[in-house]
């Protein structure tokens, strides 16, 4: 065989194999990229379930607590601004927002021994305490998958491919700095 031809076999096998790691590093990056987004989207679903719970919530509260105006206030700007949130940045500022609201109500509930007693309020409690467990696995696992993507992107060479067909870094679902601390209820 001829030098040349040996040479472009050499540099053909070469772009072949540069070729497949393009093709196989941009489908795990798409793969990786899609179970974030997913993740993301199961946040949204258990965020909604909450949103749909609270109304039934306030409303039982309400009928204790008329005067509770400001914290009734507090939870609908809460859920108008956890609608209109788009990123995960903005979601975790409003769902922080509406932990913050909930926190302020629970307050509220501990003056008004009889709500407590209520079954309608107590069943809600129970559905919003599994959301908010359901919401906590939804965080986690969505984190898992956006550490995992942004790993991929930034290794080698798949950081080359991600860089060329545009992968950018995803942003974790973060807790409001002091969350870490439970609220004080006293009785």
């Amino acid at each position: 065989m001829k030098r040349s031809t040996i040479i472009g076999l050499v540099v053909g096998a070469l772009v072949l194999i540069l070729i497949f790691s393009a093709v196989g590093s941009y489908n795990r990056l798409v793969s990786a990229e899609t179970a974030v987004d997913n993740q993301f989207a199961q946040i949204d679903v258990v965020l909604e379930r909450r949103d749909a719970l609270i109304p039934n919530l306030v409303n039982t509260v309400k009928g204790y607590a008329a005067h509770e105006k400001e914290v009734f206030e507090a939870i609908a700007a809460a859920r108008k601004g956890l609608a209109g949130a788009g990123t995960a940045a903005e979601k975790a500022d409003a769902n922080n927002q509406m932990e913050s609201a909930l926190s302020r109500l629970l307050v509220v509930v501990e003056n008004y021994p009889n709500l407590k007693a209520d079954t309608q309020f107590t069943r809600l409690m129970d559905e919003l305490a599994g959301t908010e467990n359901r919401i906590s696995v939804e965080r986690r696992d969505y984190n898992n998958a956006v550490t995992s993507y942004n790993t991929k992107i930034r290794r080698f060479p798949a950081s080359i491919y991600a860089s060329m067909f545009g992968f950018e870094k995803k942003e974790l679902f973060k807790a409001a700095p002091g969350s870490e601390t439970a609220p004080e209820v006293n009785f």
